[in-house]
């Protein structure tokens, strides 16, 4: 009987240590989806703005908003980071034929469903020197989705340098450029052939062809 006292008080700890760890991961969670629901919001903002819609004509007057994939929290990724040590700035060509400066910053390295991927990750070379944007890094990909429920060249994740040797890659968050809708007044980088992921990334912004017809 002397035993029980401990063993009962040690029962209760358990569940007690157990239900706070499952209220913080719901709230982990719902702070997370927040943060998709308000990149979703600040998107169509931003296409049903005058002066930063990237739509003209009747793409504009037509446009209400996008379609998104539903939100997964599976492709919200904590990836390993590796900084790029002595990069070489390179010309990165865009839907224009241009190029634009940029330089590859680090390498993020993730799995999904049991698969290990690589991606570069860059930095503008442009881009870095406007007030705000020193820390920006830009993140192009294509993967399986494209051409039927996504943009055929591919898609953007906006990122931060991180602090440490992880970083968040949310495809919630990915998006189409704008030379997807506005193919006229854009030029946009082409992602390179080193970011291709052989599988479906069925997060983020799709993608309905009606801009080109």
């Amino acid at each position: 009987m002397l035993n029980a006292k401990p063993s009962l008080i040690m029962k209760k700890l358990t569940v007690i240590l157990l239900l706070i760890s499952t209220f913080a991961f719901s709230q982990s969670e719902k702070k997370q989806i927040a943060e998709i629901r308000k990149f979703q919001k600040e998107l169509n903002d931003g296409y049903t703005n005058k002066k930063e819609t990237p739509l003209r004509g009747d793409n504009y007057t037509k446009f209400t908003k996008h379609p998104f994939f539903p939100i997964d929290l599976k492709y919200r990724i904590k990836a390993q980071f590796a900084k790029t040590e002595n990069a070489v700035p390179f010309d990165l060509p865009t839907s224009s034929g241009k190029t634009k400066p940029y330089k590859e910053y680090g390498k993020a390295t993730f799995a999904l469903n049991g698969v290990t991927y690589i991606l570069s990750i860059y930095q503008s070379l442009d881009l870095v020197k406007t007030p705000g944007y020193e820390d920006y890094l830009f993140l192009p990909f294509r993967d399986e989705t494209n051409g039927t429920d996504t943009y055929g060249g591919g898609k953007y994740l906006d990122l931060r340098i991180p602090k440490g040797k992880e970083i968040i890659i949310d495809f919630n968050q990915s998006y189409q450029p704008y030379c997807a809708y506005n193919a006229y007044d854009y030029s946009c980088p082409i992602v390179p052939e080193e970011n291709f992921l052989p599988v479906k990334i069925e997060a983020g912004v799709k993608y309905e062809d009606v801009y080109h017809h």
